[in-house]
């Protein structure tokens, strides 16, 4: 197979985003000029959530102050690689027989005992919040094909998913990134909308029933007494501001500190929920995080805390995982949970600073194809190397061998997996030519956060709405239980993100527009 197609997508990718991240964070000019209204809607966080809200405020002209931590704008949902979840939707497969039904019920499979057996009230919720986030999702993914441009036209079935349902574009660009980019071009050109990057929220103002704005620091600005240190905005919040997988020595260490040593997917920043338990509102889930399973281990730094993550994709479109003797050992289309704890009790530990599993992720020439652009970049990066069989071995040689005719039907699988995505490979030589990389499980994603209703507004600990105060992604809890969907995390972001514009839009117009 010829590398060049995937060496030439990966160069234009990295410079593009460089070029899209330096002008959203470098120059001021680019920003429009002070608004108008002295009371904005506040949206804290810049990933796709507060996108989502700030794009749904924009269209209803109401004015938006964002803050973000982050010297650069996109969070983590600019690195999302995977894609978004809808059902069902006119890219999904001739033939695909898919509902919101189906997609509920999977969800709630994946949830497991966190939503079977939570109390009868915390259940309505959670129930509440699968049901908009399921019968949504088309909406969501049309919202941003049909209104916004973004290309999703490609569709794999992820671990967890009983059908194909999760999109992603076919060129270039990555799912996150193209759908992150589009947006912030977007608000950047509406004089309604500010970017206040390198903007810490140190504290939520509330008054009686009601959130009246945020104090924080840096951004930029000055606050009204000119001390930069802290600068107070009043309005309505909505809090979009990720969650804590990242926070190791924080919240991980509090809620989790059986995860000590794992590496992330995620940059060493605190979780912002605190600032909201101190305003009253309740959490739910914050021991539930998810260790995704395949997260690469850079042979050049095997022990770095920070890994790239090996997108789900490359399991959906075909690809296997592999112990160290080179065999194979579990449906890779099953849940990241029950992969990872499989990887936790089977593979052996490596002997590295870090706590790490000796896996591998081992794809042919179809798949490789199929995933256009995440090839490129993990070759680029060297996290994937192209081979051959016969470097595996005799057990790996037995392996490919043995998953090639399952692909072509000659036998079934041991493990239970029915869906192969676009493996080509049927008859294995010792000169069949692979693609493979080491993994390992990796912290990615924390279920847990502040509670909220179907409309977006934060609960306070006895389940009453907090006026003035909404919150979506991932710095919520209740949605995903024990464990979340490939492609539902851009997905919450998106449905719940417009909600939370929409309601904060309808509770500006009445209690702060003159």
């Amino acid at each position: 197979m010829n590398l060049r197609p995937f060496q030439s997508l990966i160069h234009p990718l990295q410079n593009s985003i460089f070029r899209f991240l330096t002008t959203m964070s470098s120059s001021s000019s680019l920003l429009p000029s002070a608004l108008t209204q002295p009371q904005p809607v506040i949206v804290v966080g810049s990933g796709l959530a507060g996108l989502s809200a700030a794009t749904q405020l924009i269209s209803h002209q109401v004015p938006v102050i964002m803050l973000d931590r982050a010297k650069k704008p996109g969070g983590n949902s600019i690195k999302a690689s995977s894609g978004i979840n809808g059902v069902p939707t006119k890219f999904q497969p001739e033939g695909v027989n898919d509902s919101q039904e189906l997609f509920f019920t999977d969800t709630v499979k994946s949830a497991g005992s966190v939503f079977a057996s939570s109390p009868s009230k915390e259940h309505k919720i959670r129930e509440s919040l699968i049901t908009t986030l399921t019968a949504s999702s088309a909406e969501a993914v049309y919202w941003l094909t049909d209104e916004k441009g973004v290309d999703l036209s490609k569709v794999c079935r992820l671990g967890g998913h009983s059908q194909p349902r999760t999109h992603r574009g076919g060129g270039q660009k990555t799912p996150g990134f193209a759908i992150v980019s589009t947006l912030l071009d977007s608000l950047k050109a509406s004089s309604l909308f500010q970017l206040r990057s390198g903007a810490r929220v140190t504290k939520v103002l509330r008054e009686a029933d009601e959130v009246l704005g945020v104090q924080y620091a840096g951004g930029g600005e000055e606050s009204e007494t000119g001390n930069n240190d802290a600068t107070t905005l009043h309005g309505p919040v909505v809090f979009a501001s990720g969650g804590f997988a990242g926070d190791a020595h924080g919240l991980l260490a509090k809620y989790r500190p059986d995860l000590a040593g794992i590496p992330s997917t995620n940059e060493a920043v605190e979780g912002s929920q605190p600032l909201l338990e101190q305003i009253g509102a309740g959490v739910l889930d914050m021991d539930q995080v998810q260790i995704h399973p395949t997260g690469f281990v850079d042979e050049k730094d095997p022990s770095a805390s920070v890994k790239i993550l090996a997108a789900e994709a490359l399991r959906g479109e075909g690809g296997i995982l592999l112990l160290g003797d080179g065999t194979r050992f579990v449906n890779e289309l099953e849940t990241r949970e029950h992969i990872t704890n499989v990887i936790m009790r089977t593979a052996r530990q490596l002997e590295t600073d870090a706590r790490q599993w000796d896996i591998s992720v081992l794809l042919d020439e179809g798949t490789a194809t199929a995933l256009g652009s995440h090839m490129g970049f993990y070759l680029w990066k060297e996290l994937l190397r192209k081979t051959t069989v016969r470097e595996l071995g005799s057990l790996g040689l037995k392996t490919v061998r043995s998953y090639a005719d399952i692909v072509s039907g000659k036998q079934q699988d041991d493990f239970g997996r029915t869906a192969f995505g676009n493996w080509t490979l049927k008859d294995v030589t010792l000169d069949s030519v692979v693609y493979i990389g080491k993994v390992t499980p990796v912290t990615h994603f924390t279920m847990g956060g502040v509670l909220i209703d179907e409309h977006s507004q934060v609960l306070d600990d006895k389940g009453t709405p907090i006026k003035g105060l909404w919150a979506a992604g991932e710095v919520t809890g209740g949605l995903h239980g024990q464990n979340r969907l490939g492609g539902s995390s851009l997905l919450e972001c998106v449905v719940f993100g417009r909600i939370a514009g929409n309601e904060a839009a309808e509770f500006y117009k009445k209690h702060y527009a003159s």
